[in-house]
């Protein structure tokens, strides 16, 4: 496992971002962990989350010209990976998305710079993938091409059919999907802790009954 991503798992589990329980999910499985992005809510927790980004983002090699946040969760974390890229020697524009077109102004849907070349979505999660499918709808409407999809946690866990709610994303829109960790590498991680034994068997179990092929 890359050094980030188990810095990132110590990160999220202090922040009390990831916790360890029981938590009923949107389709109503009984989950032994849970992982809320929301609760980076200050400004030292965001820096940090966006260098997580950047650091997963450039490891994986995808090659991007712009940023693209959707509204209303990928705003600030498109805003704040794209700080954290001028720290790794990268200066990249980045662009978001209103839910209502505005008319006067500058008007339109897109604030920040024009969506142009390869432009690599920043999200939390994909759960339905309904933010992905209009952004990469947004982005080709612009002329732009959707190069990938940036989120923190793959939960490698299917949807309706065999299938996670990521790959799906990535099979519909033929999108790569970089994530800072998923589920194995949580496993992995707790692997190495005697303390979070139960944790990690309980998890493994979840994943023997939810998770994607």
């Amino acid at each position: 496992m890359q050094g980030f991503k188990e810095a990132f798992l110590d990160f999220a589990i202090r922040r009390q971002v990831l916790l360890f329980g029981e938590f009923k999910t949107k389709a109503g499985r009984l989950s032994p962990y849970f992982f809320n992005a929301g609760l980076f809510n200050d400004g030292e927790s965001l820096k940090t989350l966006g260098e997580f980004y950047a650091k997963a983002i450039l490891a994986s090699g995808i090659v991007f010209d712009g940023l693209f946040g959707p509204a209303y969760k990928g705003i600030p974390l498109a805003a704040t990976v794209a700080i954290a890229m001028t720290g790794l020697g990268r200066n990249v524009p980045y662009s978001y998305n209103r839910k209502k077109a505005k008319d006067h102004g500058e008007g339109g849907m897109i604030v920040g710079a024009p969506l142009r070349g390869r432009v690599l979505i920043v999200d939390d999660v994909i759960s339905a993938g309904t933010s992905v499918r209009e952004s990469v709808e947004m982005i080709r409407a612009a002329g732009a091409t959707p190069s990938a999809v940036a989120i923190a946690l793959d939960r490698m866990e299917r949807g309706q059919g065999a299938l996670s709610a990521v790959q799906e994303v990535s099979q519909q829109h033929g999108l790569p999907v970089i994530a800072i960790v998923d589920l194995n590498d949580l496993l992995e991680y707790l692997g190495g802790k005697p303390e979070w034994a139960d944790t990690r068997l309980a998890i493994v179990r979840y994943r023997q009954q939810y998770g994607s092929d």
